[in-house]
């Protein structure tokens, strides 16, 4: 796992990381996400020791970054966002001398080469020098020299960069297999990948983070309520007249068509709803009752949730940090 606490970095008297603290457990995918500059590369660089921190600390399988880097090192596969190549030696040259670089020799070492190699889909590049590798191939080298030594946490910026859609895909499939048993750190840009592949997600903003947990928990924490869309059996007039009888329901906007005899309503309810007047139920439940209540036959009902996209806009652009 990954722990790190308070973690800064200065340049001078620029500060990159301000404070930074965060955990990632055995088996999860957290997603690195935030706007150019925010710190996130910084914060990678500081986990995989290519920069010792200003001040704070992290702990990477109980080892310390800065007291014991070269352990921290043996358990990190490390793929920076450009793939740190050899370009004048081929894919089997170059994955023989990492895996050589990691202690993995003669028979170990080919077997090591030989699942990165299957892992990544490079066998038909194989023997063929890097520099004549399409930027999606490169980034797969990449990427197998990152696992092939088997490390226990993996750390990836943009993985998945100048690939094509079906490499995207294989290499996503990858990247959720190792997460059943690794812990991954995953930096990318492309939202819908941490939506696809990331259990919880860390927001950086102006070198700090500003939100961190599943989506959906964040994102109920900034509009702070919970909304639903209802699509009802029932004429727009009664439904109309029944909204009195809600209690900590509310609806949003106007009664919409939504077919012959339908109509669908957006309603919205706090998150922390009091027990009062004889309310003990959830907003869903709440609904629902009204519904029946009312003689209503719902046809749908749905949660409504910020999406990434929103959530990352919110955060890196409407609410600037101090």
């Amino acid at each position: 796992m990954i722990e790190a606490v308070d973690l800064m970095k200065r340049y001078g008297d620029y500060e990159a990381v301000k404070g930074v603290s965060f955990t990632v457990g055995t088996g999860r995918i957290v997603g690195l996400l935030g706007p150019n500059g925010a710190g996130k590369t910084t914060v990678m660089r500081i986990l995989t020791g290519y920069h010792w921190p200003s001040a704070g600390s992290a702990t990477l399988d109980g080892f310390d970054i800065v007291e014991n880097p070269f352990e921290v090192k043996r358990r990190v596969g490390y793929l920076p966002e450009n793939a740190p190549l050899y370009p004048d030696l081929t894919v089997s040259e170059f994955l023989s001398f990492a895996a050589s670089s990691r202690g993995l020799e003669g028979a170990s070492g080919k077997e090591a080469v030989g699942k990165s190699v299957e892992a990544c889909g490079l066998a038909t590049v194989f023997h063929v020098p890097i520099e004549k590798l399409s930027k999606g191939f490169r980034q797969r080298v990449g990427l197998a020299q990152a696992i092939l030594h088997d490390p226990d946490i993996l750390i990836l910026d943009e993985p998945t960069s100048g690939l094509d859609p079906n490499q995207i895909l294989e290499i996503r499939a990858l990247i959720r297999a190792l997460g059943e048993k690794k812990t991954v750190i995953l930096c990318t840009h492309i939202l819908q990948e941490a939506e696809a592949l990331c259990a919880d997600v860390l927001i950086m903003n102006e070198g700090r983070i500003v939100a961190a947990g599943a989506t959906g928990t964040i994102g109920d924490a900034l509009k702070g309520e919970e909304r639903f869309e209802l699509t009802l059996k029932a004429d727009a007039g009664r439904v109309r007249s029944a909204f009195s009888s809600l209690r900590a329901v509310r609806p949003t906007g106007d009664i919409e068509n939504a077919g012959p005899g339908a109509v669908r309503i957006r309603l919205a309810a706090p998150l922390s709803l009091a027990a009062k007047d004889g309310y003990q139920g959830g907003p869903a439940e709440d609904v629902f009752d009204w519904a029946v209540s009312g003689g209503f036959k719902i046809l749908e009902m749905r949660r409504e949730c910020l999406s990434l996209e929103e959530i990352f806009v919110k955060l890196t652009t409407e609410e600037k940090q101090p």
